[in-house]
């Protein structure tokens, strides 16, 4: 079975967590003893958030110079690197010798004329206090929005149109080997006139270029792993419930946070629409649980009727 799970970047860094290498390395073993069986068992392929480690790095870039500064398809590049290499070495710990593990730089295609360029929504980096976020807006010209009851920087997201690196996937898919791409949405990419590429200034939603990635992979499932343990009606209200099962049409009746859980939700239905295969949400520790369809948020077409879990949001 073709397995495609998406990492969230606050399963890999925890929120409020402080952003080092040890941390990182410590969430990131965690991942690998949860995936590991799923790759013995399934042709699995892994992609990965980078919304708080982009954010750091994009911070410290912030003291040099304005014409030093990385762009943020750069940075982008370095977070797909750094913790796929991370994810590559935790993971080969955890598999036989022969099982064979692949990190893949992707680039991903853009329209430049995106209206979520002039609208950024997409949380990036660590969270602050009102105050703080308030200064780092005037001193950096940062565009930031509320995250829950704190604050963070918010950059463009346009949609994925084009993984350019996924005939390449799909012949290491082929030949058994556990690829790990798409990491924190992939390189934000347009093709000029004369068909040459260059990167942009965004960072794309990793759960929608998950989700063009399964369905163009033709996966038989399509699992993003978060830090909750299922998709909430009324998240951060006295009456929330935890969705356990529904069928896309419901789904789509439902609202959603538009930086965090909506794309997510956007990303489940439109899946199972385009294949009939089965997604579902949930946190790390339950994916093989979810994968089986025992835990987390399943979205699916033989959903007859919505369930909820009788308990309140944490």
């Amino acid at each position: 079975m073709r397995v495609v799970i998406a990492l969230g970047g606050n399963a890999l860094l925890h929120r409020g967590e402080p952003l080092t290498a040890e941390n990182q390395r410590r969430n990131v073993k965690v991942a690998a003893e949860t995936l590991a069986p799923i790759a013995l068992e399934h042709h699995l392929v892994i992609t990965h958030g980078n919304g708080p480690q982009v954010g750091l790095l994009a911070l410290q870039c912030a003291a040099y110079k304005q014409e030093e500064s990385y762009p943020l398809d750069v940075l982008d590049a370095e977070t797909e690197g750094m913790i796929g290499y991370l994810i590559e070495q935790e993971l080969s710990n955890r598999l036989p010798a022969g099982h064979r593990c692949a990190t893949l730089l992707t680039l991903v295609e853009v329209d430049p004329k995106d209206p979520a360029f002039d609208k950024p929504s997409k949380p990036i980096g660590p969270v602050y206090s009102e105050d703080d976020a308030r200064r780092l807006q005037r001193t950096h010209g940062w565009r930031i929005a509320r995250d829950g009851r704190r604050y963070r920087r918010v950059v463009p997201s346009p949609r994925p149109k084009r993984i350019f690196e996924l005939p390449v996937i799909e012949l290491l898919v082929s030949r058994h080997v556990t690829v790990i791409c798409a990491g924190g949405g992939g390189i934000p990419t347009v093709a000029k006139p004369d068909g040459s590429l260059i990167g942009v200034e965004a960072v794309i939603d990793k759960d929608l270029v998950s989700g063009l990635l399964a369905r163009e992979l033709k996966a038989d499932a399509f699992i993003m792993l978060t830090d909750v343990d299922a998709v909430y009606d009324r998240w951060d209200t006295s009456g929330a419930r935890a969705i356990r099962r529904a069928s896309p049409h419901v789904m789509r009746g439902f609202a959603f946070a538009a930086g965090s859980m909506g794309p997510k939700v956007e990303a489940a239905v439109e899946f199972v629409e385009q294949t009939g295969g089965l997604a579902g949400i949930g946190q790390l520790t339950d994916a093989q649980a979810i994968l089986r369809g025992e835990a987390g948020t399943i979205v699916s077409q033989d959903a007859e009727r919505t369930i909820f879990w009788e308990r309140q949001a944490i």
